[in-house]
């Protein structure tokens, strides 16, 4: 009896070492919000996103610029560089999910995209290059062999903004095959539009390119946004070129659904994804309850955790 009430105690003093740690940040900072009782009075930067099983992404500053983003479960990461107060550059490295299928593929890729500012200092033209790779299997051997380059591609994103309101209005992509004397070869058109600030809704178009031409549209979808809360986004506490960069590195309807809403300053409480090309369009819908720290920033929303560090 007195050797099950020992192992207990251990057992306790780990289990609370364990949950010390978790409280923390690398610089050994508390972390917030981890339930509805704690908040922060004072600067605040989005630290980590989990689920309650995985984390899927952990954010690092220098200073108060956003310096790195660690997919911690997929081993990828985005390197991020500015020039003064404006990124210039996004390296990414790893695994993503490019089919749609809900999981991350096991080959990887690499890219790097270039930013470029217009005259009144908005983003105007992101430059993208991305490297496929993948893993063989050449007999007699059995299991996968290393990454091995097999594709490049190129891509030239142009951003256009409403001349009333200054908000982002569309983003034209050309892509294609990154080799000398290779034109793009096919396109995607976004569009978005707003219920005040916040994105209710965005329309994309895909279709193929003959030299500078845009060809018929192959594929065209719906994002609808809506019953917005007016409580605080954790995206609120990143920079906009970044997020625009997280929308841009896969393109499928699982991705583009979740994503779009995160340059809205609230958070909607309804998404949907809508394939307009079927006769009888079927949307396919999500739905959440969110969860607020006392500084009415958002907790928990869709299956997913946000947590903050002090600045």
């Amino acid at each position: 009896m007195k050797r099950l009430f020992y192992f207990i105690l251990l057992f306790v003093g780990v289990a609370t070492v364990h949950s010390c740690k978790d409280l923390m940040d690398e610089d050994g900072n508390p972390l917030l919000d981890i339930n509805t009782n704690t908040g922060l009075n004072g600067p605040r930067a989005l630290y980590r996103e989990i689920t309650d099983s995985d984390t899927l992404a952990t954010y690092y500053y220098n200073g108060l610029q956003l310096s790195r983003v660690v997919m911690d479960s997929a081993d990828s990461a985005a390197n991020i560089a500015w020039s003064g107060d404006k990124i210039s550059r996004v390296d990414f490295r790893g695994f993503l999910d490019l089919d749609g299928n809900g999981e991350i593929d096991k080959d990887s890729i690499s890219y790097t995209q270039q930013f470029t500012y217009g005259s009144t200092g908005r983003l105007e033209i992101i430059s993208e290059n991305r490297s496929f790779y993948k893993r063989t299997i050449t007999p007699p051997a059995t299991t996968p062999g290393p990454q091995i380059l097999y594709k490049k591609s190129k891509a030239l994103y142009n951003l256009k903004y409403s001349a009333a309101t200054g908000k982002l209005d569309s983003i034209i992509m050309k892509n294609g095959p990154d080799a000398p004397g290779t034109s793009f070869t096919d396109y995607s058109k976004t569009k978005y539009e707003y219920s005040g600030d916040n994105v209710s809704k965005v329309t994309k178009l895909f279709g193929t390119m003959s030299g500078s031409v845009f060809g018929t549209v192959t594929e065209r979808w719906s994002y609808d946004y809506g019953n917005y809360d007016a409580q605080i986004s954790p995206f609120t506490l990143l920079p906009n070129a970044y997020k625009i960069s997280r929308l841009l590195s896969v393109e499928n309807k699982f991705h583009d659904m979740n994503n779009f809403w995160i340059m809205s300053p609230n958070s909607p409480k309804r998404v949907s994804a809508t394939d307009l090309t079927t006769p009888i369009p079927n949307p396919l819908i999500r739905s959440t309850d969110y969860a607020y720290d006392p500084q009415t920033y958002m907790i928990r929303g869709y299956s997913i955790n946000y947590i903050y560090k002090p600045l």
